[in-house]
């Protein structure tokens, strides 16, 4: 890695506070070299929340985002909200520098693990409008790997507002009671970044690997830039 990149300066992205602290951990315990700048855009999940759906306007906010990390000197840009994936893949076309969407290194890591014939994918999140947005990245990701895993995405009622009203123990055990009812998968992914707290919770189960998102992002985002 050149001079230039041994403290990468990482433009974070978030939609809510709350995925801060998690992807903040990650950085710690995988890369503390990085230099980490927070930029919190709030009014993106209830305006999502609102439309119903991601439009056009969403993929110019992701572009004017992304524009700001690029101006002020970022070596990479990570967004750490998972309902907005298909509008950072449309924003981010032309972009020199590393953009990570913020499940896109943990579906790679679920596909690989999820990789024969049949295979199961399980899935949950705490914020409805990720449901829609993970199952096309899901989907599009494994058609190009031309795998056809049977995929199950969980909403879980009430985990997001019992963390946000700093019920964590709340929100870990809703996450671990949805993870209970599903074993029979062969990788459960965990989508937002808010999720990671509630890992250690969840029953281990052989055969079940459990990712989380901000692990996975930081080691794909430190491979990019030390390939550079």
């Amino acid at each position: 890695m050149g001079t230039k990149l041994a403290h990468p300066r990482i433009q974070l992205i978030h939609a809510v506070t709350v995925a801060q602290g998690p992807i903040h951990g990650a950085f710690a315990r995988l890369w503390p070299e990085a230099r980490i700048v927070d930029l919190t855009e709030a009014s993106l999940a209830t305006d999502l929340a609102e439309a119903g759906e991601l439009t056009d306007a969403f993929t110019d906010r992701m572009a004017a985002l992304i524009h700001f990390g690029v101006e002020t000197g970022a070596d990479g840009v990570l967004f750490t909200c998972s309902a907005f994936g298909a509008a950072i893949e449309a924003a981010r076309e032309s972009i020199e520098i590393p953009v990570l969407k913020p499940d896109e290194a943990m579906i790679e890591a679920a596909l690989a693990q999820g990789a024969s014939e049949g295979s199961r994918i399980g899935g949950l999140a705490t914020f409805t409008p990720t449901i829609a947005s993970l199952a096309g990245e899901l989907d599009v990701a494994a058609e190009a790997r031309g795998l056809k895993p049977d995929i199950d995405l969980r909403h879980v009622p009430g985990a997001l507002e019992a963390l946000r009203d700093s019920r964590e123990d709340e929100h870990d055990r809703l996450i671990a009671e949805a993870a209970a009812e599903m074993t029979d998968v062969d990788v459960l992914i965990l989508a937002q970044f808010s999720m990671s707290g509630a890992r250690d919770a969840i029953a281990e189960v052989p055969g079940r690997p459990v990712l989380t998102a901000p692990n996975e992002a930081v080691k794909r985002l430190r491979r990019l830039l030390e390939e550079t």
